[in-house]
């Protein structure tokens, strides 16, 4: 058997994707697979029809059809297995078998189809093979990037030893009354060769900034770690030469993420004093009820890009009747803000750093109390016959809040096809590869503040759960905001604008 070539193309001839395991041009794989709609007799139930020098040896797709190019004395039963084999491939990659999603996941298809082919003959894989080959990691690259992770901690627990000593040597120096010049204090406006050292000492012992999403650490130095998962620079020089030649390629890199930007985007007009109020929530509910943990962090971040503005307070105001516990930064003078609910530092005559992200203020809460869910989930699976019906619903208990670009994520049993869906609130996204159904909501509020979700297919009540949900808000859940900022002298008011962002780190209901 000699395969030329493996092309998913349209009833018209039009190629949308195709991999040639033999030298051919583009052209030529491009007018055979024109004029292979010209040669099907619809009156038979023939899966092939040759040409005087190709085989071509098909299968519909709905709108599409997979189609094999091959020499005419190639095995036409060790074709056609090949040709079952490609045409079980596709819905692995793609949710739909229409253009626009094979084109979006050509890539995907073409390294899927290389596992399949090589140099023209069929290698002895299967379905399940295939996927492993595709999604394979690299064992070296893990080693290396662990190695490096712990050097980077060893070289930030050194730092954090060095800092200390500069902190030690500064209070020595003042506990004898003299003046240390290499250390300017907190946001010190000294000018001496250790300002820099005083800031780097303060942002490293008393700073702490939230981690919204960690990126796992890039190695910078040459390595000789693999990079199998990774787009390389072969990759890349395809794409420009497709680009180059007339093509639209299409990409679904960072959609999601892209959509969360969106909904997150900062102010446009970020003042001289700006302020991220940050919230992070880890929940875990039983699918019978009842809450099992909730664990809610919270931080106001200070960014001061103005000299004139680095000796200022700000006006907190708590509205929070949970019982929330409240902290503040080490430099910040307690007292005043226990008293009036100000943010100022213990030292009035010193300055917060310019440039840079300060935490002022940070909050936690942790209950097992109900009735503070922000938002409820409740998964009925039950059985009937040989299927499975699943209602789910959801109720918003915290009508303050505005939840965007909700997503409730359903695990579903591998192998049973696509779930039947019955009555839906929104919208939803099969993913066949990794079995999820994906439940997505634009907006969940005060308005539409409850939906639900019925569907049908072979299971059992237990291959639904872990229910997780994600989304994303600008109305933060602690209703903890600050309302004015004014300077130390002469109490003037100051402009400043505010981020207010509330995220989900884990939402589960087991």
């Amino acid at each position: 058997q000699v395969l030329l070539a493996a092309a998913v193309c349209t009833k018209a001839g039009k190629a949308i994707v195709s991999r040639q395991f033999v030298e051919m041009t583009r052209t030529r794989i491009e007018g055979l697979l024109a004029a292979f709609p010209k040669l099907m007799n619809t009156g038979k139930q023939h899966t092939f029809v040759e040409t005087e020098s190709v085989r071509y040896v098909y299968q519909p797709m709905e709108k599409l059809y997979m189609v094999l190019i091959t020499t005419k004395n190639s095995n036409i039963l060790e074709d056609l297995e090949t040709l079952r084999l490609f045409s079980r491939v596709i819905p692995e990659y793609c949710r739909a078998l229409e253009e626009n999603e094979i084109s979006e996941h050509c890539f995907d298809l073409i390294f899927a189809f290389d596992e399949i082919v090589a140099l023209g003959y069929r290698e002895n894989v299967n379905l399940a093979q295939i996927r492993t080959f595709t999604e394979m990691d690299s064992h070296e690259e893990k080693v290396f990037r662990a190695v490096r992770e712990t050097q980077e901690r060893e070289a930030k627990a050194e730092m954090r030893r060095k800092a200390k000593e500069l902190q030690q040597a500064r209070r020595d120096a003042e506990r004898q009354g003299k003046k240390a010049p290499g250390f300017g204090g907190f946001g010190s406006s000294a000018v001496s060769g250790g300002t820099t050292a005083a800031m780097i000492t303060e942002t490293i012992i008393e700073t702490e900034k939230p981690k919204v999403a960690p990126a796992p650490a890039r190695p910078s130095g040459p390595s000789k770690a693999l990079k199998l998962g990774a787009k390389g620079k072969e990759v890349d020089n395809f794409v420009d030469k497709l680009k180059s030649e007339g093509e639209n390629i299409m990409t679904s890199v960072g959609k999601r993420s892209a959509e969360a930007a969106k909904v997150l985007a900062p102010p446009v007009n970020m003042e001289s004093v700006h302020m991220k109020i940050e919230e992070k929530i880890s929940l875990t509910c039983g699918r019978d009820g009842g809450l099992q943990n909730m664990e809610l962090h919270g931080m106001i971040v200070l960014h001061i890009s103005d000299e004139k503005f680095a000796r200022i307070r700000l006006h907190v105001e708590n509205e929070d009747k949970r019982g929330v516990q409240l902290q503040t930064h080490p430099n910040v003078d307690k007292k005043l803000f226990t008293a009036e609910s100000q943010i100022g530092l213990k030292n009035p005559e010193k300055s917060f750093p310019i440039n840079s992200d300060v935490g002022v203020l940070k909050w936690r809460l942790q209950t097992t109390e109900e009735s503070f869910i922000p938002l409820t989930i409740n998964c009925w699976p039950s059985e009937s016959g040989n299927n499975c019906d699943v209602n789910i619903e959801y109720e918003l208990q915290e009508e303050s809040l505005e939840l965007n670009d909700v997503i409730i994520t359903i695990p579903l049993p591998s192998g049973v096809g696509a779930p039947v869906i019955g009555e839906i609130d929104g919208e939803y996204r099969h993913d066949s590869r990794r079995n999820l159904l994906e439940w997505c909501l634009p907006v969940i509020d005060a308005k539409n503040k409850s939906g639900s979700l019925e569907f049908s297919i072979a299971g059992q009540p237990n291959d639904f759960f872990p229910v997780q949900v994600s989304f994303v808000s600008k109305k933060n859940y602690c209703n903890i905001q600050v309302t004015k900022v004014t300077q130390v002298d002469g109490n003037s008011p100051v402009r400043f604008s505010t981020e207010t962002t509330f995220l989900v780190d884990k939402y589960e209901i087991l």
